[in-house]
């Protein structure tokens, strides 16, 4: 509980809150819920404002890259508004299906949850182009733009054509931003601390899915065991409730929008695009002016010899190393498989004898670990390294992969289920889904770093929807069991890749990976 002094404030304001502060600490057993609600409701604003800026300075005193954390946080926010958009159709899913009668057409089921996708392959390709020429910034706010344009339009979807249509638009956004977030935010960071910086962008991602899977649960309405598809599609969530699911996100992507006009623009994009002041003045903001005087001197002794940035530059053989590296590497983190667990929770849990609600809660459930765990990898990134990690995270799945198709062999159903769920996201978010962001947005020269990006984006998207068009398939043609027992062993045939194949980027700045990776 928080303890607050009340002899260093003079303002009556903070007397209502320092009594409730005792209240609390001498019995009263109200839950932590209530707490944060009572504070919120007799807390003046004139207090809240205050004790933010105490907070910050606080922060600012004890950590000295508060500055930097703050902007890597903002750019973040396009994770965040990723993975929301990336979740929230699957707790809608039972309701939309039957509003739209599609739930008997498993080719049209399969385009609403992948036609985003086609939208993330054209916005990852697209991005690195652009943000190599506009720079990282301007591309950020258009994707910001493009996610309230899909909140509100799929959520007033009046047909499956424009529903299908406003989840393409979702895509791009989803497309750039997962290509640009990470990329920017490696690119503004110092070398020691880069890896937990660009795993907040993870961190938002996860945060983002936890917010659909909660806002899916809160706002969906208990569903009767024995419901008919008819009852559903009349039900209130068959009619309003997946529409909201969606028009939420209005609010994350419209601040997201707002702050993104105050980002600085990447100082090596700057700097590569021959405008050294500014990208000395930001980089001075970010590191101090002796640091960055070497960043730069650093940044502009590699790109001389660099050619104008194109896609038939990614095949010269000095590339051609880093340029598989990553490309596998995001193939892999899409077919470890993972991502049906979140995709198709409703009907891996409903195959268990979950019914809707209990499903919408398991789903909760998984988010809160995914939250969790990406937490831990933020801590243990920059100290256990990357590629012990990625190890960690191809071997892990591999055994839990073997459990839960066994589980599913046998018929075993239940809780038991629920833990194995638990144990693969946990593994997923500690190890592959942070670092694999982490590795690719380290590897490649600043010259190319944007399109090389986007074409590993690109490769991953495409492997999502592979993975998410074909687990229908692969589930009804070999079973829950078999599909599960399938993903083990590309796990396994990953870690191997890695193991032999990537190297540790850990504590090294972007121009000292350059110079390791490429031979010129």
């Amino acid at each position: 509980m928080f303890k607050i002094n009340c002899s260093i404030f003079s303002s009556s304001y903070f007397d209502s809150l320092c009594t409730v502060n005792l209240m609390f600490q001498s019995g009263h057993t109200l839950s932590i819920y209530k707490r944060a609600i009572f504070y919120l409701i007799f807390t003046p604003n004139h207090f809240r404002k205050i004790l933010t800026q105490l907070i910050i300075s606080i922060v600012m005193k004890k950590n000295t890259n508060f500055h930097l954390f703050l902007i890597s946080l903002i750019s973040a926010m396009g994770g965040l508004l990723f993975g929301y958009d990336w979740v929230v159709i699957g707790g809608a899913k039972p309701f939309y299906e039957q509003f739209f009668q599609i739930a008997n057409e498993p080719m049209l089921q399969g385009w609403a949850m992948s036609s985003a996708l086609i939208g993330c392959l054209i916005g990852a390709l697209a991005s690195g182009k652009l943000s190599d020429r506009y720079g990282r910034k301007p591309i950020l706010i258009v994707a910001a733009a493009l996610f309230v344009c899909t909140s509100i339009g799929t959520g007033l979807s009046p047909d499956f054509t424009w529903f299908n249509i406003f989840r393409l638009i979702g895509g791009f956004a989803i497309g750039a931003a997962s290509s640009l977030s990470p990329m920017y935010i490696a690119e503004i960071a110092p070398a020691k601390l880069r890896g937990r910086f660009v795993a907040i962008n993870q961190l938002t991602v996860v945060l983002g899915i936890l917010a659909a899977q909660l806002v899916n649960w809160l706002i969906a309405e208990p569903v009767a065991a024995n419901a008919t598809a008819e009852m559903i599609r009349m039900s209130w969530n068959g009619q309003t409730g997946w529409r909201l699911m969606f028009i939420v996100m209005t609010i994350p992507a419209s601040l997201f929008f707002s702050l993104g006009f105050i980002l600085p623009e990447s100082p090596r994009w700057l700097a590569v695009n021959g405008k050294r002041e500014s990208a000395l003045k930001i980089l001075t903001k970010l590191v101090g002016l002796d640091n960055a005087k070497i960043e730069l001197q650093a940044i502009e002794s590699n790109m001389h010899s660099e050619e104008k940035a194109s896609f038939k530059q990614l095949l010269h053989p000095s590339l051609r190393k880093v340029l598989i590296i990553g490309v596998v590497l995001a193939v892999f983190q899409q077919w470890c498989g993972i991502n049906v667990i979140f995709n198709y929770a409703q009907e891996i849990f409903m195959s268990a004898g979950f019914g809707v609600s209990d499903v919408l809660l398991n789903i909760v459930i998984t988010g809160i670990m995914n939250v969790i765990f990406t937490v831990l990898a933020m801590y243990f990134v920059d100290k256990w390294g990357r590629k012990a990690l990625l190890l960690l995270g191809a071997f892990g799945l591999t055994l839990i992969y073997a459990l839960m198709g066994s589980v599913y062999y046998f018929h075993i159903s239940g809780s038991f289920l629920l833990i194995i769920v638990v144990l693969a996201i946990a593994c997923y978010a500690m190890t592959l889904a942070p670092v694999m962001w982490i590795v690719i947005s380290e590897i490649y020269p600043n010259r190319i770093r944007g399109i090389a990006m986007s074409v590993a984006t690109f490769a991953l998207w495409t492997a999502c929807f592979i993975l998410t068009y074909t687990f229908p398939l692969l589930n009804k043609g070999l079973g829950a069991a078999g599909t599960f027992w399938l993903y083990g062993l590309i796990c396994l045939m990953g870690g191997i890749f890695v193991m032999r194949n990537v190297p540790e980027t850990k504590g090294k700045t972007l121009e000292e990976l350059e110079n390791e990776l490429t031979k010129k």
